[in-house]
């Protein structure tokens, strides 16, 4: 099935990666970021249930379950676990592929947040407060912009050296810390109450409150 799956996506321009028990699959996806997960119940060490509920503690990644178990309780019981999609075997391609796309129409990144004034836009590559500009590093603006694309999921010191300076990185968690204090600091200067929504949850990481 991963196989033939593959073979259905690399004509699309999808870049399939291939895994084949839950225990692996969770480590990767808290390690590497991805697009879409497609998802099969049966598997060793982590089924698909587990595996699902799991992903969705650190993850909104779109999750489309896959598998030849076609009763009712089963397609609801993975929806309430948090998959956005629920596909049947035997499936044709081309309905595969459409909700596919629909899911990825659903979860395009979004290019600029707000919070109480403060706006954080990729397309310009600002930060600004009641319009006016905030002065930050690019390694600062993209770790703050992925806190609050995430608003409410914890981040560890090792998962934002991953997604902000890349998962070969040598950098240390206390490169982390320290760029916090720095984004807190401009922040703060420019008026906004930082402290209200960046999160420090200690033992942990970080995260972003709305």
């Amino acid at each position: 099935m991963l196989d033939l799956l593959a073979l259905y996506l690399q004509p699309y321009n999808y870049t399939c990666t291939k895994i084949k028990n839950g225990k692996e699959a969770l480590y990767y996806l808290q390690k590497q970021s991805m697009d879409i997960v497609l998802l099969d119940i049966m598997m060793p060490d982590i089924d698909g249930w587990e595996l699902c509920k799991r992903i969705r503690e650190f993850s909104d990644i779109p999750i489309m379950m896959i598998t030849a178990r076609d009763q009712q309780d089963d397609i609801v019981k993975g929806l309430r676990l948090g998959a956005d999609d629920y596909l049947t075997k035997p499936f044709d391609e081309q309905e595969l592929l459409a909700r596919m796309e629909a899911l990825l129409r659903r979860t395009e990144p979004k290019k600029h947040i707000e919070a109480s004034g403060l706006r954080w836009d990729e397309e310009r590559f600002e930060l600004t407060y009641n319009n006016q500009l905030i002065r930050l590093t690019p390694k600062e603006f993209l770790m703050i912009g992925k806190l609050m694309k995430n608003h409410g999921i914890v981040f560890t010191r090792e998962q934002l050296i991953d997604l902000i300076w890349g998962f070969h990185s040598e950098t240390e968690g206390r490169t982390v810390d320290s760029h916090i204090r720095n984004i807190r600091e401009k922040i703060r200067q420019a008026g906004f109450p930082i402290d209200d929504y960046l999160i420090t949850v200690w033992g942990v990481g970080y995260k972003w409150e709305m």
